[in-house]
This record gives C-alpha cells, sequence and structure tokens, in this order.
C-alpha cells in the first residue's frame, strides 16, 4: 500500500497515523518482512497484522546471469505464470527492469511478450515484489533507477502502476527520485493525460515508425491513437510535468523503418520539441520474421536526426546471451482466448 492507503488501514483499526511510515520503514528502509520483529508495535497491533495483512513476495524459480553482468530473474506465480525482471549494471548506476503485466495486450509484432499473450495484470503488490527480491540479491546501493520497460504495457494497469509508483518515490518506501524512475508507454493517450496529472516520473514512449500507416502495422495500438494524437499529449505532459526530453524508443527492423526517408519523416515530427530518440537494435527471438538492421545503417540514421538537432543515442544491447535484452522477455504466459483479449483490450481502453 502506498503511504496515504496505510494512513486510512491504521486509522480504521484506531490506531495514529504515524503507524504508516513506522510499517513502511521496517518493510523499505530495514528489510524487514516479519510482523513479529517490529518491535515498535505492541503485541495487540501485530497479532492484527498477522491475521489479516501479507508481507509476502514471490522468490525467483530461476537466476540468470549474461556475460556481461546482466541479471534476469523469473518469477513464478501462485497461478503457474512466470513473469521477468532484469537488472542493468552500469558504471554509475543500476537499473532495473520491472513487469507491470503477464503478457501484454497491445501484441508488437517484433516483442516477444506480445507473441505470448496476455493473461492478467499484476497488482502493486506484486510490482513492488519485484523491487524487494532485487534488492534482496544485489549489494546495498546497486539498484537506483526503476523502468516500466518489461513485460506489459504500464498504462493499461493504470491504478496498480500509479501505487507502485508512489512506493517507489516515497521517502519512506523505497525513496528513488521520481526522474529515476520511467515509464514506458506504447501510446495510451487518454491514460497519458492522467499520468501527468498524477505522477512527475520521467517517460518513454515506444514509436519504431514515423508514419501511421507503418506505425498501425507495428504498433497496433496506433490504429486508436495515430502519431498526431500521442505527440500532443506528449508535448502536454513534457510542459505538465516540465521535463527537459520525452525519449521516443525506435526499434530498428532491417528494410521496415531504417530507411533514410524514415530517419527524415522522424525528424519532421520532433524536430524543435522537447524529444530525444532511442535507437534500439533489434534482438531477435524464435519465430519472429523480423531482421536486425545493420550497425552501418543505424549510424546513418542516427546522423540524420543528430543533423536535425535531434538528441539521439543508440541502445547498447545487453543481456541478450539470457533472452534478457529489450524485446526479448517472454517468461510463461497462460494465454486467454483471442476473444477474450480483444473484449479486455476494449476495457482496457475505455
Amino acid at each position: 500500500m502506498p503511504l496515504e492507503d496505510l494512513v486510512t488501514f491504521f486509522n480504521e483499526i484506531k490506531e495514529k497515523d504515524y503507524r504508516a511510515k513506522q510499517l513502511m520503514q521496517w518493510i523499505y528502509s530495514k528489510h524487514i518482512y516479519d510482523f513479529d520483529l517490529m518491535t515498535n508495535f505492541n503485541l495487540e497491533l501485530r497479532s492484527h497484522l498477522n491475521q489479516n495483512c501479507s508481507l509476502d513476495f514471490d522468490n525467483a524459480i530461476r537466476n540468470e546471469i549474461s556475460e556481461d553482468g546482466t541479471q534476469k530473474w523469473l518469477i513464478g506465480k501462485k497461478d503457474n505464470q512466470i513473469i521477468e525482471t532484469v537488472f542493468i549494471p552500469e558504471e554509475k548506476r543500476g537499473t532495473l527492469c520491472i513487469s507491470s503485466q503477464v503478457g501484454c495486450l497491445i501484441d508488437c509484432p517484433f516483442c516477444a511478450t506480445g507473441h505470448q499473450g496476455f493473461n492478467r495484470n499484476l497488482s502493486s503488490s506484486e510490482i513492488i515484489g519485484q523491487v524487494l527480491l532485487a534488492r534482496k540479491e544485489l549489494d546495498e546501493g546497486r539498484l537506483t533507477n526503476i523502468v516500466f520497460m518489461g513485460m506489459g504495457e504500464p498504462l493499461a494497469n493504470y491504478p496498480e502502476v500509479i501505487k507502485a509508483i508512489k512506493i517507489l518515490n516515497d521517502p519512506h518506501g523505497c525513496n528513488i527520485s521520481r526522474r529515476r524512475i520511467t515509464v514506458s508507454t506504447s501510446g495510451l493517450v487518454p491514460q497519458l493525460y492522467k499520468l501527468s496529472e498524477e505522477v512527475g516520473v520521467s517517460l518513454a514512449v515506444s514509436l519504431h515508425a514515423a508514419n501511421d500507416e507503418l506505425r498501425d502495422e507495428l504498433v497496433p495500438i496506433n490504429r486508436k491513437h495515430p502519431i498526431g494524437e500521442l505527440l500532443d499529449a506528449c508535448w502536454h505532459y513534457a510542459d505538465r510535468q516540465n521535463l527537459r526530453s520525452v525519449t521516443f524508443e525506435y526499434t530498428m527492423l532491417k528494410d521496415v523503418n531504417d530507411s533514410a526517408k524514415d530517419a527524415k519523416q522522424l525528424s519532421k515530427l520532433l524536430k524543435n520539441k522537447p524529444a530525444k530518440v532511442n535507437l534500439i537494435p533489434f534482438n531477435p527471438f524464435p519465430g519472429v520474421k523480423f531482421k536486425p538492421t545493420d550497425q552501418n545503417k543505424i549510424n546513418d540514421f542516427r546522423n540524420i536526426l543528430l543533423e536535425s538537432g535531434i538528441m539521439t543515442t543508440t541502445r547498447k544491447t545487453r543481456g541478450d546471451d539470457i533472452q534478457a535484452a529489450c524485446g526479448q522477455l517472454s517468461g510463461q504466459v497462460m494465454n486467454l482466448a483471442k476473444k477474450t483479449l480483444r473484449q479486455k483490450l476494449k476495457k482496457t481502453l475505455h
């Protein structure tokens, strides 16, 4: 629970507001997950918490470590689903890539998660549980950044993701700066406007194409919220949250979206806007039809954007030897029927 929800919880059992902060300190600062060890709670309160609450979080069923130091945890759920969480170590920071859904509704054809289908949203406790697991497994202080770039579309699980963000950002919680928390979305425009009013985290947008015809194929949500509508929401978000820039993620697919013409179209969309581009080399996975763009062509694409004054970087591929690179997370999703998927997607988007 976020702090305000914990305050309400304690008030309902006739306890003072400060109990909420005490409990969060036990969990997130002292890493104590046993109510009986919380010595500033009286016996009656500890008994009530034991009978009515849980501090459990799912442990990893497997931990894989890449040659480059990237770690991937496969986390088993009680309903036999498996999600994946990835830690990416760098010299001055450590980034945890967390999942927000079991599978994904958006069904982008170049993403392994989309190929797996969709089963359900994760609860805020399951989202935060990934962070607690990583903190337990890693040396103190290694985890500095959180990105909602794992399995799932975060804004399609809006209420639970917001709860998780509040806990991550709270000084009594994980105490991670809002600028070190990034939400990545494929373009759920109404939720993006809503997000701009609630939390000020960093924003990444999975663009992957510079025109609606191609993006309709690569990112199916574009058929409902086309590029122009999406960009308007992005500029609103940047203005409302005083962001220096919105990051646009662009996976480079050979002979699909990697031509000089595509680069010039993208430049036209983003020039003189609060935007930066992250070019992502495509990471293949079994059963996919797409191929990676050659590095020289990625460099040419990047140079066209740089010449237009758009800050552009190329993401370094990490963890591809353990299928932990961008677009490769698949877990184990007990897929729902296609009809049910369409109904869930329609409900989510409205």
